[in-house]
């Protein structure tokens, strides 16, 4: 697992100017920082656009409450693009999970994502449902595609029906706005957001096979976050060759090393969605199967890749002021994935100590012994930053006043909390992020969208 090195301050800085072209008095938000791990890539400007093959636009259509920031968002691709999602596990899904899930049971390859902000079109029935369908057929015959080859994404209220009228005579002037620069991509990832203080979007490019490949990318979220699909929509690109049935694995195993590693408030959607696509124009051969070393560095890409996003959502969530890491050490792999979800929500469930500034250790200690995970407590050992505070299952003498410094500068300068748990040194490891629950979160869901 790599990691970064770099301060969340490098980070903005980086961010900013690999989007220097984007127009804050339109877009309204600023690009979030974007917590790359380290690897044998290197970030380049141009998110969903940077693959080759991609063009995207984000415009202002009317959709929103409240605001003329951007709200409808389209990706397209100039060829069939290779196709795999990931979506909410909540049974009460929303009209456009149905939809992709049902789309791409029949086929492998998708050419546009149309995604809308304001509406979840969530708990609609058939009438929502319908809507998405004319806007979905109207858009196909505009980009003169199949209905099929169009995939959907929606965020908002629940229980609101998609403002059709206004999205299908926006319809035009979104198509006509594609474009595959840098302006494209910085727009659509603006329109996807909601209660977002920032846009996520990221791309890396990276040598695969010896041949330059790059992955791109664009999410939102910031409240109702938590493992098993967050709240949030993502669209990933990439012009790498790959069979569908590799790229659906590769995608799933990056969601779940990424997405399903963050959590803000312990709350899951209706909506959460993520699309990849990819194009094949690299000029790369096709990757078919796992086993190769081609597929293992696309793999790292792909997980770079959505991880920068993930931990954007996490440091972008409602009121936080940090950033919080979780790192999880113990004997056996399995025993990190069975366990390690449970263990992390446990502790997440202290954010207001870690906004209170408390270095509180043994409520880290105690959410480590009733997560699940099987060991002796003889073996624990708890680390806020740099600053042991407990060991071989006991406690440490540390300088209180240092960790609960350590908890405020990360809050005054928006930094990240690193707090590493082992059990044992055995090769299992696991990572997730999350951020400090401030009173800022009630006041920003009292006045949501």
């Amino acid at each position: 697992m790599f990691r970064s090195t770099s301060s969340p301050l490098d980070f903005r800085i980086r961010a900013a100017s690999l989007s220097t072209t984007q127009n804050h008095a339109s877009n309204h938000i600023p690009p979030a920082p974007i917590f790359l791990p380290q690897g044998p890539w290197h970030q380049i400007p141009g998110g969903v656009t940077a693959a080759e093959g991609f063009n995207a636009a984000g415009i202002y259509g009317g959709l929103r409450a409240k605001g003329e920031k951007p709200d409808l968002a389209l990706v397209t691709c100039d060829v069939d693009a290779v196709s795999a999602g990931s979506f909410t596990t909540n049974v009460v899904a929303a009209a456009p999970v149905l939809y992709c899930k049902k789309t791409l049971d029949v086929s492998n390859t998708a050419r546009a994502v149309l995604i809308n902000a304001g509406q979840a079109n969530a708990a609609t029935g058939k009438e929502g449902y319908h809507d998405m369908i004319e806007c979905v057929e109207s858009l196909a015959k505009l980009l003169k595609m199949k209905s099929e080859e169009v995939l959907v994404e929606s965020t908002g209220v629940i229980g609101q029906r998609i403002k059709k009228g206004k999205l299908l005579n926006s319809l035009p002037t979104l198509v006509n706005s594609l474009s595959s620069s840098v302006e494209g991509a910085d727009s659509a990832a603006v329109a996807i957001t909601t209660t977002d203080l920032v846009s996520k979007s990221v791309a890396i490019e990276s040598l695969v096979g010896g041949t330059k490949v790059r992955v791109g990318g664009m999410a939102k979220g910031s409240g109702m976050i938590h493992p098993n699909m967050a709240t949030m929509l993502g669209v990933i690109t990439t012009d790498a060759r790959v069979t569908s049935d590799v790229w659906r694995k590769m995608v799933q195993v990056a969601v779940n090393r990424s997405f399903n590693q963050i959590t803000v408030d312990g709350d899951t959607s209706t909506n959460d969605t993520v699309i990849a696509l990819a194009s094949g124009l690299s000029g790369l051969g096709c990757i078919s199967s796992l086993d190769n070393d081609e597929a293992v560095q696309l793999q790292a890409c792909l997980d770079a890749v959505m991880q920068g996003l993930a931990k954007s959502i996490a440091w972008d969530g409602e009121g936080a002021t940090c950033l919080v890491e979780v790192c999880f050490l113990c004997q056996g792999y399995l025993r990190v994935i069975l366990c390690f979800y449970t263990l992390f929500s446990k502790i997440m469930f202290h954010q207001a100590a870690i906004y209170g500034r408390d270095p509180n250790w043994g409520r880290i200690a105690a959410a480590a012994g009733y997560s699940g995970v099987f060991f002796h407590q003889n073996s624990l050992r708890v680390e806020l930053g740099d600053i042991l505070l407990m060991d071989g299952g006991e406690p440490q003498l540390f300088d209180r006043d240092a960790a609960s410094s350590y908890l405020r500068k990360a809050g005054e300068t928006h930094d990240t909390v690193r707090i590493q748990i082992s059990v044992g040194n055995g090769p299992g490891y696991g990572q997730a992020w999350g951020c400090d629950l401030s009173y800022d979160y009630v006041k920003i869901n009292a006045d949501a969208l």
